[in-house]
């Protein structure tokens, strides 16, 4: 599975962006996307993740209300529209995806299988 993240880029806080995330390849059904980031000399942390559908959606504390986890599964896409923007939300944003899974959502990265290659999110104050 390839994953193409998009959408990055710089505002100034509060403002807004949308990431994207596209998987393809030869195993493209999937059924839990994710989105992780990571800050210069922070670990990697949980964003937010969507199951299937979308019955089942998880958000880390810091971004509940401001950030909305979406996919399009005829697409196997996930968006990340972010509003109300932060300084603290600068990072490298990843998408990941598990292919199979029946547990629901994870906010534990070693959960997920395939990793896309960042895209980066700049929020000036």
């Amino acid at each position: 599975v390839q994953l193409q993240a998009s959408g990055g880029g710089s505002v100034r806080a509060g403002g807004s962006l949308r990431l994207s995330c596209a998987a393809s390849g030869r195993s493209p059904s999937v059924d839990m996307m994710g989105w992780f980031r990571q800050a210069p000399g922070k670990e990697r942390e949980f964003v937010a993740a969507i199951y299937r559908s979308g019955r089942d959606r998880s958000y880390a504390d810091s971004v509940k209300g401001r950030f909305t986890i979406s996919r399009d599964s005829a697409k196997n896409m996930v968006t990340l529209p972010m509003n109300s923007l932060k300084p603290d939300d600068t990072a490298t944003y990843y998408c990941a995806v598990v292919t199979k899974r029946t547990k629901g959502c994870s906010p534990s990265a070693d959960e997920y299988v395939y990793w896309g290659q960042g895209t980066q999110v700049t929020v000036s104050s």
